[in-house]
């Protein structure tokens, strides 16, 4: 069996998460959805799963992290085309987002992300290896 990984975030209202991340085309499992969390599927075996904050909180003893001050982690996706990145900043803005993070272009490398709704950094990227620099 494939390695699966599941990303958890806090989220301070789920509807407007789960409304949020739709408009980026997502889809979420129903199996694993209630007042308190969904499960956000990115791929076969990639879920993020959106947890109302007092219920995040009951899987650790340290706070949830004030995103306006500091951040927990930068998440990173892949896209299939520069083009596919600026499409999905560009339908995270419209959603809402604020796009904090510059385009990074290192030729081989195409980057650009944004902030969610509660302040989590994603970022989207693009790799083209032909390109890469041959040392």
């Amino acid at each position: 069996m494939a390695t699966q990984i599941f990303v958890n975030l806090p989220v301070k209202d789920l509807n407007k998460s789960v409304e949020f991340f739709t408009k980026l085309g997502y889809t979420f499992n129903p199996q694993f959805t209630d007042e308190n969390a969904t499960s956000m599927i990115v791929s076969d075996n990639i879920f993020v799963m959106l947890l109302v904050e007092p219920y995040f909180q009951t899987f650790t003893k340290k706070p949830v992290t004030d995103t306006s001050k500091s951040n927990e982690a930068i998440i990173c996706l892949s896209a299939q085309s520069r083009e596919e990145v600026d499409e999905i900043v560009s339908k995270a803005v419209s959603a809402g987002a604020t796009t904090p993070l510059d385009k990074q272009d290192h030729g081989f490398m195409y980057g650009h992300g944004f902030r969610d709704l509660d302040g989590h950094l994603w970022e989207y990227m693009f790799m083209d290896m032909s390109a890469m620099p041959q040392e």
